[in-house]
């Protein structure tokens, strides 16, 4: 997958089926494309052959490129591995490319390592890719050696490509059915057209385009080194292993992820007792060390090197975003996505990558469910997506962060049907932009929940239900990545309301995701408060900071950062070494004997004291005198 978030995608189908124009069609928006043609240029007299040659290049759009790779079918895999991270490439088709393969003039040749090798390329590449084939499986078995030799190879290939791309479509008279990754094309589109197709009111029933296609994952600084493989770390362990259906992964209630360490916590916190520091330790911080032990699995743990901000940007209409200035979400998501604003120079402070996420628009919770059953799985898979992607990407830490209209509305609406606690207690206040209170707002969003609440009273309490109804789409994306972090084993830093509703929600999916949870600062936030008791959570600091969500984890990160490298590298207390008697003073040093001092007092000569003082006599009886 490469760092946009493109998939590599097998287009499959058979003879004027529209394969080739729907592969087209998924690069269409590329500002740069790559064409590979592998089919040979065939017999000069061939007029036929030659018109289909000459109809596709035609459809070609004057700004691509075209490559031929038919002189040398192993120059694919070549061509495949050396693309960059900005560049789209077209594979045009892989029915060229077997031909090419069993041609005479290229034999003897091992077919079932060339196809090897052009699959470890497809799995390995950095751009964005589409390779197109035919499918031949479902004809009859040809009669003659050639064809099956033929069919035989290009079904090892389609099955070896199909398995290393992360989406396979099979086109049939021009209809595109998914097989396995997505259900709609992965069309890197704009931003403009992922707001516009986001729906307003819920109701849409198709998945929405921004589920579909990863975001961009902004850098400000260069990576840091990630710790080396001998400290015994394992950041990012393989996938649990799910249930899998044509549609993709099946996130159902009760499934089984795994647990942090159980020993090397408290190991690390006893550790901490020996450590040589002059006061009394790192107090109420001794707690971080044992979570980062745990998630680590060591008794030492390393500083998280690799973090990555998810900002969910999902706005909630109705009462939910009472108070709310218009505009106001895309705006901070905005400045984000140019580096701007406190969450990006925060991010950029700390050397951690920052991805902004537009989720799909929740409808009024108080008249009508917020998403619709699709969108809610489409999204818990969506976010599932992009902890998968931080964990590929060697991600040690991933702090969840919300910026949309109405998401403390939606998150006391969890918590009061997930945990039972009333909305006015944890709705906080609602401060204008000119840092003054509105009362008619907080009492808006109060009536909003209060109703939705009502809405919904005999409805299922379920995880999904829950999402569906009140919860909305930032929500439910927040909740796939708490379990996709979870499966991979990468800890999440939870800011705000938003990541802790997701946290009470995530619990009927996968119980053991909150264990992967860390909470710097409530932030004074009522919401939060609440769900972090709910949950297990204790905040490690208490600053009050309310600089918007995943800016107060980030302000809070140096801190933890240090505490976890000074625990690492701090020796055992010398009284606590092993193979000394530190209580016992040392022995004296033997005075020098065998040489003379260079200006020594003369002997003197004869008997005598030799010292100034009056000799000391003692008297019959025992007693001293002078």
């Amino acid at each position: 997958m490469s760092v946009d978030g493109w998939n590599t995608v097998l287009v499959l189908g058979g003879i004027r089926s529209g394969k080739s124009e729907f592969a087209e069609s998924l690069v269409s928006e590329a500002p740069v494309v790559r064409y590979v043609a592998t089919a040979p240029e065939g017999d000069p007299a061939d007029t036929e052959w030659a018109a289909r040659l000459a109809a596709h290049r035609a459809r070609r759009p004057g700004s691509w490129t075209t490559e031929e790779t038919a002189a040398d079918p192993r120059r694919l895999a070549d061509v495949i591995s050396s693309a960059e991270p900005n560049e789209t490439l077209l594979v045009d088709d892989l029915g060229g490319w077997v031909t090419v393969l069993l041609d005479p003039e290229h034999q003897p040749a091992d077919d079932t390592a060339t196809i090897a090798e052009l699959a470890a390329a497809v799995r390995g590449c950095a751009g964005r890719l589409v390779l197109v084939s035919p499918e031949v499986g479902l004809s009859l078995v040809p009669t003659t050696p050639v064809g099956r030799a033929f069919t035989d190879a290009l079904g090892a290939t389609n099955r070896a490509v199909a398995d290393a791309c992360d989406a396979v479509v099979l086109v049939v008279a021009g209809q595109p059915s998914w097989l396995k990754g997505t259900t709609t094309a992965p069309v890197a589109a704009s931003a403009p057209a992922r707001a516009a197709a986001a729906p307003v009111n819920g109701a849409a029933t198709e998945p929405t385009p921004e589920l579909v296609t990863l975001p961009d994952v902004r850098n400000s600084t260069p990576p840091r080194p990630v710790p080396p493989a001998e400290s015994g770390t394992a950041w990012a362990a393989p996938t649990m292993a799910l249930p899998m259906v044509a549609t993709g992964l099946v996130i159902q209630p009760g499934m089984e992820l795994p647990m942090p360490d159980e020993y090397t916590g408290p190991q690390a916190v006893d550790r901490l007792a020996t450590l040589d520091v002059p006061g009394a330790g790192l107090g109420v911080l001794e707690r971080l060390v044992g979570f980062a032990a745990a998630t680590q699995g060591t008794a030492t743990p390393a500083p998280w090197a690799s973090v990555r901000v998810l900002l969910l940007n999902g706005d909630h209409a109705g009462g939910a975003a009472a108070g709310t200035r218009p505009g106001e979400s895309a705006r901070r998501a905005g400045q984000a996505r140019a580096g701007r604003g406190a969450l990006a120079r925060l991010a950029a402070e700390c050397g951690a990558s920052l991805q902004v996420v537009d989720a799909p628009t929740a409808g009024p919770i108080e008249a009508e469910a917020a998403l619709t059953a699709e969108q809610v799985e489409s999204a818990l898979r969506y976010g599932w997506r992009l902890a998968e992607e931080a964990a590929e990407a060697g991600v040690q830490l991933l702090v969840l962060a919300a910026c949309g209209a109405g998401t403390e509305a939606a998150a006391a609406a969890v918590l009061a049907a997930t945990a039972g606690a009333e909305p006015p207690a944890v709705l906080g206040r609602v401060v204008t932009d000119a840092g003054e209170i509105d009362d008619a707002a907080w009492m808006r969003r109060c009536a909003a929940v209060r109703d939705a609440l009502h809405r919904t009273r005999r409805s299922s309490r379920g995880a999904k239900e829950v999402l569906a109804e009140i919860g909305g789409g930032d929500v439910a994306i927040a909740t796939g990545v708490l379990l996709g972090a979870t499966a991979r084993r990468i800890p999440v830093m939870l800011d705000g309301p938003v990541g802790v509703a997701a946290g009470l929600v995530s619990r009927d999916l996968a119980g053991q995701a909150r264990h992967w949870c860390l909470l710097a600062d409530d932030g004074g936030d009522p919401a939060v408060k609440l769900a972090a008791d709910v949950l297990g959570l204790t905040p490690l600091l208490d600053l009050k900071l309310d600089l918007g969500e995943g800016s107060n984890a980030l302000v809070a990160l140096p801190m933890l950062r240090s505490v976890l490298a000074l625990a690492a590298a701090l020796p055992t207390h010398p009284s606590l070494a092993a193979g000394g008697e530190p209580d016992e003073p040392e022995p004296a040093a033997e005075p020098a004997t065998e040489e003379e001092p260079e200006f020594a007092e003369p002997e003197p000569e004869g008997p005598g004291p030799t010292s100034t003082e009056p000799e000391e006599r003692v008297d019959a009886s025992g007693r001293r005198g002078d």
